[in-house]
């Protein structure tokens, strides 16, 4: 945690705190050379304001100097914030219509995710910022927000952090064409650009299930997911029954003009905006009345077995994998494209450890609550990993997390909250 001194406006290192006369020439000297610095999340740069004399500026980084910070956001493993700290060029003019000042950068964020009361850690977070490539051809940049709830095993869920934004990223780029080269596209029109986003979205989940089964059929999956050679619970089990592991999936891409919300499973998305929490995302259970209805024109059952179950063994009714409950069970997303707006205030992605004693209002006054001081400073902390992130957004997930074990939460507990009104 670096210090930091206050002087008028102005943040400076903590060398320039030496006590001297304050009538003393020396000190009104030591005053004039106070340059205001910004901190950044997730990154240790720290980036002076143009009052700084050009000779002083060092793009290596070393020494007592900090290299500029480059106006686009590093891409993340899972956890951490990616920030950029130089202000979008172009004005409020030239935006495409919808598209919100300063929402071009990357939102603040952070994250927890707990075991609880669980003895097997089945949750997994994905955080990739600016994770579209050139061959997407969309209009800014956009973020990728996941949460998966595991169950049976991890394996499922680790997949899905894996490769979910690569899917979605695989899937944009074939919706506009292979031409990577070609210039971006003038803005399309707002339903032509939702079914972009619903297409790429429901075909990236029916590519993760089609994944996740493989590698349960001992194919091995795609992308970075323990699919060879590597030890997991269900794989100690006599005969080996991967085929009833699966993992829910909520999936947010933030863009500067909307929220693209996907979801299959019980983890949910809830966006805060002027006040009120906005769920984008309906919870797939098996006694929701169309569900049920699906289940049974399927042929299978819903059967209350501590609670509502498919076939009385899943407690949800849409997931990524469970081969063994196919076609009760599926993997299809339903997908929410919501607009953005200046009311917007923070995104919450969560597995249901959260959701099964929180509501949604709680958990987004609780949010706001922590995020209200955020407007005029900027915290970075250490997390127990090791990796920098924005400090209110991060604290205000641990409280999520804490209030919902307090609440008694018999399950794994993952919380990510995107501050959509600060950007770095």
């Amino acid at each position: 945690m670096r210090e930091e001194i206050f002087c008028g406006g102005g943040a400076g290192s903590s060398a320039s705190s030496t006590v001297v006369a304050p009538a003393s020439r020396s000190a009104r000297r030591r005053r004039m050379e106070i340059r205001q610095v910004k901190l950044v999340a997730g990154s240790d740069d720290v980036e002076k304001e143009e009052a700084a004399p050009p000779e002083q500026e060092d793009d290596t980084g070393g020494g007592g100097k900090r290299r500029r910070v480059e106006p686009s956001c590093a891409a993340a493993e899972g956890v951490g914030a990616g920030s950029s700290s130089t202000p979008d060029a172009s004005s409020d003019s030239e935006r495409p219509r919808g598209r919100l000042a300063g929402s071009d950068r990357c939102p603040r964020y952070g994250m927890t995710s707990v075991c609880g009361r669980r003895r097997e850690m089945e949750d997994a977070v994905s955080v990739r910022p600016d994770f579209l490539g050139r061959g997407a051809q969309v209009a800014g940049k956009h973020h990728f927000f996941g949460v998966f709830d595991g169950h049976g095993c991890s394996h499922v869920a680790m997949s899905c952090k894996s490769r979910m934004h690569e899917l979605v990223a695989e899937e944009m780029e074939r919706a506009r064409g292979d031409d990577a080269a070609a210039p971006p596209p003038p803005p399309q029109p707002q339903e032509g650009e939702e079914e972009m986003w619903r297409g790429a979205m429901e075909r990236s989940f029916s590519r993760m299930d089609a994944e996740a089964t493989n590698w349960s059929g001992g194919g091995g999956g795609g992308g970075d997911g323990p699919r060879s050679g590597a030890l997991c619970r269900c794989e100690q089990l006599t005969p080996m029954r991967c085929d009833l592991v699966g993992s829910t999936a909520v999936a947010a891409v933030v863009g500067p003009a909307r929220i693209v919300v996907a979801n299959c499973g019980d983890s949910r998305a809830v966006l805060s905006r002027d006040g009120v929490a906005i769920p984008l995302s309906s919870d797939h259970k098996p006694d929701r009345p169309d569900e049920l209805q699906r289940i049974e024109a399927a042929g299978g059952r819903v059967i209350d077995w501590d609670g509502p179950r498919v076939n009385a063994i899943l407690a949800m009714s849409r997931a990524i994998g469970d081969s063994f409950l196919k076609p009760y069970v599926i993997s299809e997303p339903e997908v929410t494209v919501t607009e953005r707006e200046e009311g917007d205030e923070c995104l919450i992605l969560a597995s249901d450890g959260l959701w099964d004693v929180v509501t949604n209002e709680m958990a987004c006054s609780v949010a706001r609550m922590c995020l209200r001081g955020a407007a005029s400073t900027s915290q970075v902390g250490v997390r127990a990993d090791g990796a920098e992130g924005d400090k209110v957004c991060s604290d205000a997930a641990m409280l999520l997390t804490k209030l919902a074990l307090a609440r008694r939460s018999a399950d794994n507990v993952s919380v990510v909250v995107v501050d959509l009104k600060r950007y770095s």
